[in-house]
């Protein structure tokens, strides 16, 4: 029986890590592997974009667009991917879908922000299912079906043009 004080890894699996700077006799000795004097043979070293003053390339190119920080990033839902899953019995079309019943069945990996449901492929089962927002083409294959469709997106409320702030 082996001892706690007498535990180590097995042999070879275990590599030293090199200790540079340490005199001659280590083969990284002097300058420890960086090359000679300078900026960059010295700790702390930043210079990544920096051109000797000139305003950097990056600084120079023109900026354009924008990324809008609060975007959501929806988990997208396809007509052929939700038939799939209900042909091959992951999922009950009798029974509501929303996107904690998707992720459980293994539709969906997982639902983000929210699941968008797409007009692509044939919707052929009446479904009762909920998500946060769907393209106009699923909104009228659902009507087409019979099925239920409901959205939790919140609608934006459109601001009065008479009144002043």
């Amino acid at each position: 029986m082996t001892r706690l004080n007498e535990l180590s890894p097995p042999r070879g699996s275990a590599k030293a890590r090199m200790r540079v700077g340490r005199g001659p006799g280590s083969g990284k000795g002097k300058t420890a592997g960086r090359g000679v004097k300078g900026q960059k043979a010295r700790s702390g070293v930043a210079i990544g974009s920096f051109e000797g003053g000139q305003m950097p390339l990056h600084m120079r190119m023109p900026k354009r667009g924008f990324t809008n920080p609060r975007r959501k990033a929806l988990a997208e839902l396809s007509f052929a991917r939700l038939e799939r899953a209900i042909a091959e019995g992951k999922l009950d079309a009798k029974k509501p879908i929303d996107g904690a019943v998707l992720v459980a069945a293994g539709v969906l990996r997982r639902p983000l922000d929210g699941v968008k449901l797409l007009g692509v492929g044939e919707l052929t089962s009446k479904l009762d299912i909920t998500v946060y927002a769907a393209s106009a083409a699923a909104r009228a294959a659902m009507e087409k079906a019979g099925g239920k469709l409901t959205e939790t997106r919140p609608r934006p409320v459109a601001a009065d043009k008479g009144e002043a702030a």
